[in-house]
């Protein structure tokens, strides 16, 4: 029996990559019903990697709106959530064939593409526990062998997570004698570059260190991500990112411009991310710059104006001036063309993890002032290299920089301006959601945040949604387990208590 689910996982994943048009997107799997004994682990990566950034889209599906990215169209705020996509892309696509490819690394003795395998399990580990807190992984993959997995703690997740990175870097820093690679094909982010799979492993570990802040301590965190990230990413190109082509759109184009030009429902962006980039929450004050210019790459007003009115989360279509909000998704914008990449973590945002754990390892908190040279280095680093991602002229980046508001120097800065611009930079990435919970939705923090206008009339007043809740389905299929672990929605999950 579990041969037989590992062949049906990795043929309904199969399905899902063959015939998408580009060559990275053909990774070499046959066509035919096959068990897992007779694929390669190139076979095998390539469709694994596509469903490990799918479970981070659906995820941000929902958790973008929580964040106040976006709302939904005429300005809804969305409720309660399974966010049943990100756990059938884990376990029913990714981790039993990344379990697969593991036991052949094993068994070819190439630590490498057993290194690869084990961050893309952290990275998924990391997701899927960020979602629901506890969540099965030893008894998960098992097949017929164990029907009903028990769930492991949201705690005993994490040390897993950190075990599983731990080895990986531990494999991927020594040798590697065995000849077999992923390929150029297969490795539909770094194209068979090993080195920048090492350089997400730190920079992974970074990010999950500093999700403990409240659990370890701020300055333990801190300086545990200090540590890491000093071997992280060192430049855009290390950004962990799928494109997408013509044939094989990105999702993120089809939900938000597709549908809206068929009649169907789409997102709208929210007045929190308007109101953090047009002047609003954060006054320029240098008398050049206007407008982050960042933000004509991410919306577009309906009279193609510059005159932005966000949707406030819950609020009957309203803008913040309580006039009528008028702006969407750019239809050709850096996220939302056909092409456009998915970002499961990047540079720029491993420097905002260094500019925050500088700041708080230097005695930080959420109402102090003031950080060391480096962690504001790494604070204009991080605004700077998302700039050029993004495709800003160095000009205007410069202009922003330059803002007395944006660049206040390092004996001024909050821990405020660091997330903030960590939430402009992080648009439409999930990770915005577990900065907002791990400060527990602090205004000190999150300048102006406020719960969604209807929130008052809602199922949870006064209350944020805090965790997903588990699929339907796997209440109906382990009915024990899900039950033991259950919890409402607005109660906190483990690291963030």
């Amino acid at each position: 029996m579990k041969n037989i689910l590992k062949t049906i996982a990795v043929v309904l994943l199969i399905t899902f990559i063959s015939g998408c048009g580009k060559d990275f997107f053909n990774v070499n799997t046959p066509t035919g019903s096959v068990d897992a004994s007779q694929l390669s682990m190139n076979d095998l990566l390539g469709p694994v990697i596509y469903h490990t950034v799918f479970a981070q889209y659906n995820a941000e599906r929902t958790f973008g709106n929580y964040a106040q990215n976006f709302v939904i169209q005429g300005g809804g705020a969305a409720g309660a959530t399974s966010v049943s996509g990100t756990w059938s892309n884990f376990y029913l696509y990714a981790l039993p064939n990344l379990l697969v490819i593991r036991d052949k690394a094993k068994a070819l003795n190439a630590p490498h593409f057993d290194g690869i395998a084990q961050i893309l399990i952290a990275m998924n580990l990391g997701i899927a526990t960020d979602s629901y807190e506890n969540i099965p992984y030893a008894e998960a993959a098992k097949g017929g062998n164990n029907l009903s997995p028990k769930f492991e703690t949201q705690e005993a997740i994490y040390q897993t997570i950190f075990s599983l990175l731990n080895s990986a870097i531990a494999e991927l820093e020594g040798p590697d004698n065995s000849g077999f690679k992923p390929t150029s094909k297969s490795d539909l982010i770094y194209r068979g570059d090993e080195s920048k799979w090492l350089r997400t492993a730190y920079t992974l570990k970074a990010r999950y260190a500093l999700h403990l802040i409240n659990r370890d301590g701020a300055v333990k965190a801190a300086n545990t991500a200090l540590t890491a990230i000093a071997k992280g990413y060192t430049s855009n190109k290390d950004d962990f990112q799928m494109p997408f082509t013509e044939k094989q759109i990105n999702p993120w184009y089809s939900r938000e411009v597709l549908a809206k030009h068929t009649g169907n429902s789409h997102d709208v962006i929210c007045d929190r991310l308007v109101s953090y980039m047009d002047g609003k929450s954060y006054p320029f004050t240098g008398g050049v710059v206007t407008m982050d210019p960042r933000l004509p790459i991410y919306a577009e007003t309906d009279d193609g104006s510059n005159n932005y009115k966000g949707y406030v989360s819950g609020g009957q279509g309203l803008s913040g001036d309580g006039t009528k909000a008028n702006t969407d998704f750019r239809e050709n914008g850096y996220y939302t063309n056909q092409a456009s990449p998915i970002v499961v973590i990047s540079y720029a945002e491993a420097m905002f993890i260094k500019a925050e754990a500088a700041f708080l390892a230097n005695g930080g908190t959420t109402t102090s002032m003031g950080t060391s040279a480096d962690g504001y280095s790494a604070y204009l680093a991080g605004i700077e290299a998302n700039m050029s991602k993004l495709g800003v002229s160095s000009t205007a980046s410069a202009n922003y920089v330059a803002d007395p508001s944006v660049g206040m120097g390092a004996a001024n800065l909050k821990l405020q301006n660091i997330m903030k611009e960590k939430y402009i930079a992080d648009f439409l990435n999930p990770e915005t959601y577990v900065d907002l919970r791990r400060y527990n939705y602090s205004t000190n923090v999150f300048k102006d945040l406020a719960l969604p206008a209807d929130n008052a009339d809602g199922e949870f007043p006064g209350k944020w949604l805090v965790r997903a809740q588990y699929p339907s389905t796997e209440e109906l299929r382990n009915p024990v387990n899900v039950n033991d672990n259950k919890k409402s929605p607005v109660v906190p999950v483990w690291w963030q208590q």
